[in-house]
């Protein structure tokens, strides 16, 4: 029988090298592979459906499955997540000493509805009583001009949302203080070549991201698997198939983390990191699957609906094919 030639769209990580460099197989499948940024590959997926298997954005997943005219269905891998106390930068100048002092500020986001601004509001909201009505919002690329929404917004009352100035981009009046904060998941170029007046939100992100991690138990997912919808039609036992190879592809990725002897990533005291992880959050820190995911994928959801983005409150199951909502166990 012949394979079935799909191409699949995903980030260049190491937990998906396995199944790039042919280690790993999907059962049925001859995969053809592309590499992108994520920037590229969901304005693809979300506004043109070109990948059969795509790494989607949550946040943009969850706005269109609750409308009801997403083109792929999901499966509970993955690929990227982030604890994104690292991902608010400010103005060191602005007397913003605390989260709750960004009440009034002007601050920029890429676009408003990004998984890791929602996760960012989340925790602002529930830590510091910041609300998404208290600021104002401006938006636009964070080095290039003209980035847009790639997913129309119905916003509550009391959010405002404004376009930054045609020409100009995030970084840029970061860097001039025309914003006071920037919110998104790449950091702006200015934080990232030392502008004196830039700096993080927290002063120790990763120590506030550690300490709401036992408050909460959640590691914050960014981007799931989707599969073309029409193909799952056709090929019911696709879903599964995909699922199980990019568990599997993790697990070698993980080993050969673990494997210290000639160390795999380029960066020293990676085995102290290690065992800080599992430490903190057990040895399947990077979980895939459903039920180990359940309640950080509640909490995003009710998240999202509350802040006006999906137009119903989606429940965990109806992200994904119902063929892979369990697994087999021998």
């Amino acid at each position: 029988m012949n394979k079935l030639e799909l191409s699949v769209a995903v980030g260049n990580y190491d937990r998906v090298r396995p199944l790039i460099d042919g280690e790993v197989q999907i059962d049925g499948v001859d995969p053809v592979f592309m590499l992108h940024d994520p920037e590229e590959i969901f304005f693809r997926a979300f506004r043109h459906a070109d990948f059969d298997i795509t790494e989607l954005s949550l946040s943009s997943y969850t706005v269109k499955t609750a409308a009801g005219n997403c083109p792929y269905i999901g499966v509970p891998v993955f690929p990227s997540r982030a604890f994104r106390h690292t991902s608010i930068y400010i103005r060191t100048d602005r007397g913003i000493e605390s989260p709750a002092d960004l009440r009034g500020k002007r601050i920029g986001v890429p676009e408003y509805q990004l998984t890791a601004n929602v996760w960012a509001r989340l925790f602002l909201e529930e830590d510091h009583d910041l609300q998404p009505r208290d600021v104002t919002w401006m938006r636009g690329g964070y080095e290039e001009p003209g980035r847009v929404e790639k997913i129309n917004l119905d916003l509550p009352d009391g959010v405002r949302v404004e376009n930054i100035p045609e020409g100009e981009t995030l970084s840029g009046m970061l860097a001039s203080g025309e914003l006071d904060a920037v919110v998104g998941p790449r950091a702006p170029s200015c934080f990232m070549q030392g502008h004196p007046q830039v700096g993080y939100l927290y002063r120790d992100p990763q120590r506030a991201a550690s300490d709401w991690y036992r408050r909460t138990g959640i590691f914050p997912i960014m981007h799931l698997l989707g599969i073309r919808k029409t193909l799952v039609e056709r090929h019911p036992w696709l879903p599964f198939s995909v699922y199980k190879a990019f568990e599997q592809s993790k697990v070698k990725a993980l080993a050969k983390l673990s494997d210290t002897s000639a160390t795999k990533v380029t960066l020293p005291f990676v085995e102290d990191q290690l065992q800080a992880a599992r430490r903190l959050m057990g040895e399947d820190f990077w979980s895939y699957g459903f039920a180990p995911n359940r309640h950080t994928l509640e909490r995003f959801l009710e998240q999202h609906h509350a802040e006006g983005l999906s137009r119903r409150l989606l429940k965990p199951e109806e992200l994904f094919h119902p063929a892979t909502l369990e697994s087999f166990k021998i």
